[in-house]
């Protein structure tokens, strides 16, 4: 019994999509994760000989799973022209890498940290999430470069007004700076506040309007961009994969589309008819 290379794509793309095959890869990545974190205490050393015959299984299943996406995918072109294959195709390279002695070791076990890695790329949502962050950082980075002059402007004037009470929170601009950073976070800033308004009374404006600006202000611009960008995404996911609102306003779009261009080819092929009707008309005259 032959098989052709259709076929053999076919079942390899068919064990790709089943959902215990997938199922199953997320299990082992799991797995992996725990095996590292299990490393880092002190265990017997039979247990440990366990730990690296099993690490070595779970590097095989990788690279099973891999090569099960290559074949699938048809083509290696095909299957690099994904982000996430290529994502996925260095994690697993760097898996492979053996565990020896001294730096290799250290390699090793960090290449192997970022296996679980592996979970964003069979997820969808994780997916998303991911990509959404991505794409929100240039926006987020305006963003956080108004909000970095306005902690500036405010270390440089806690710095001139208040070094004098206490140096080790305001005596430069680069401690201020930490020292503003603490009262965006709100750890203790209360104990700073009452410390410089037994000196300067009103210096709780200075305080109120810092984390009104940057805790409240800032902040939830951050946030409503992310939200943004994931709310697009999702519409973005939910179009590819035809799933939700999204999915199928882009399902009728594609078919107006259709229907479109087959009327357009109906009315210029009613236009030759007419055409040649027309001239037959005149020849028989």
């Amino acid at each position: 019994m032959s098989f052709s290379s259709e076929s053999i794509q076919s079942r390899f793309a068919a064990l790709h999509q089943n959902k215990f095959f997938e199922f199953f890869v997320i299990s082992v990545i799991v797995i992996s994760a725990l095996m590292v974190g299990v490393k880092t205490y002190d265990i017997h050393p039979g247990f440990i000989t366990v730990m690296n015959w099993l690490d070595i299984g779970v590097t095989v299943l990788f690279s099973i799973e891999i090569i099960t996406r290559m074949v699938a995918a048809g083509s290696l072109k095909a299957f690099f022209s994904k982000g996430w294959n290529v994502f996925d195709f260095i994690i697993v390279t760097g898996s492979l890498v053996p565990l020896g002695d001294g730096q290799m070791v250290l390699l090793g076990r960090l290449l192997r940290i970022f296996r679980v890695l592996r979970l964003i790329s069979m997820i969808p949502e994780l997916q998303i999430l991911l990509t959404a962050f991505v794409k929100s950082i240039p926006r987020m980075g305006y963003v956080s470069l108004l909000m970095f002059i306005i902690f500036y402007i405010y270390a440089a004037f806690g710095s001139i007004f208040f070094s004098n009470i206490n140096e080790s929170l305001w005596g430069n601009i680069s401690v201020s700076l930490l020292t503003l950073f603490r009262v965006a976070t709100f750890e203790d800033w209360t104990d700073v506040m009452y410390e410089t308004m037994e000196v300067y009374p009103i210096s709780w404006i200075y305080y109120l309007t810092f984390i009104f600006i940057v805790a409240f202000v800032f902040l939830n611009m951050m946030i409503g961009i992310v939200l943004d960008v994931m709310q697009k995404e999702h519409e973005r996911y939910d179009m590819e994969h035809g799933e939700g609102e999204a999915g199928e306003v882009h399902w009728l779009r594609v078919h107006n589309e259709l229907m479109e261009q087959r009327l357009v080819k109906m009315e210029e092929v009613l236009r030759r008819i007419e055409k040649q009707t027309a001239s037959g008309l005149e020849s028989n005259k």
